[in-house]
């Protein structure tokens, strides 16, 4: 029996996030872009913030490492709205399309409690969600089981009925192990392609 029940991830698969479009704008070249992600603001640094640590104290203790980086790192913070590249195309459709066609839709996000808001504000989309997991609230985050099976737990499914969406690899491979069908996100036409193949969505939109 197939799933009937949609779970995608957002970051990566609903909304475009990445902290270059930021640092582009205040570092000189992409290399210097690059080094400071993986030696500053790194992404281990920002799993703390995912997992439900606050921003102040995260920031703090990293400029204290960082002296002369202190104003960049604060950056992190005050101007994390344009981190946010917006839709990734086509993804947001496909997830009206299932709520129009009255297939169940629910979310696993590894998101901050502080930044989630903002981002409900700026993509009204995020309030369709049946039941929606963000880690930052949850304190636990993917790919750890917890956040999966507090996910279970909450909607009442099994996870043999539910397709589970994710652009990481790493998170895919522990829902996989849960027993959740998995599709590892690339884009929004190859998705489209697999929930009409599973009869979780009408070529038209319209469900049969």
């Amino acid at each position: 029996m197939g799933p009937s029940s949609v779970v995608f991830d957002i970051g990566g698969v609903l909304i475009d996030w990445n902290p270059r479009y930021l640092y582009r704008k205040l570092l000189p070249d992409e290399e210097s872009v690059e080094t400071f992600l993986r030696d500053v603001c790194s992404n281990e640094w920002n799993q703390q913030f995912d997992a439900g640590h606050v921003f102040s104290k995260g920031i703090e203790t990293l400029a204290a490492k960082h002296p002369e980086k202190a104003e960049l790192i604060s950056a992190f913070w005050g101007r994390w709205q344009e981190m946010l590249g917006g839709e990734v195309p086509g993804t947001a459709d496909i997830l009206r399309r299932l709520k129009r066609e009255q297939i169940p839709v629910h979310a696993i996000s590894n998101w901050s409690a502080e930044t989630f808001p903002i981002a409900t504000t700026l993509y009204p989309f995020l309030d369709l969600f049946d039941v929606l997991v963000v880690s930052g609230r949850e304190r636990i985050i993917k790919p750890g089981q917890e956040i999966f099976q507090l996910f279970l737990e909450r909607s009442g499914l099994a996870a043999k009925e539910c397709i589970f969406i994710d652009d990481s690899a790493a998170n895919i491979a522990a829902a996989d192990k849960l027993g959740f069908h998995t599709v590892r996100f690339s884009t929004a036409e190859d998705l489209e392609r697999r929930l009409v193949a599973l009869g979780l969505l009408s070529q038209t939109g319209s469900r049969s």
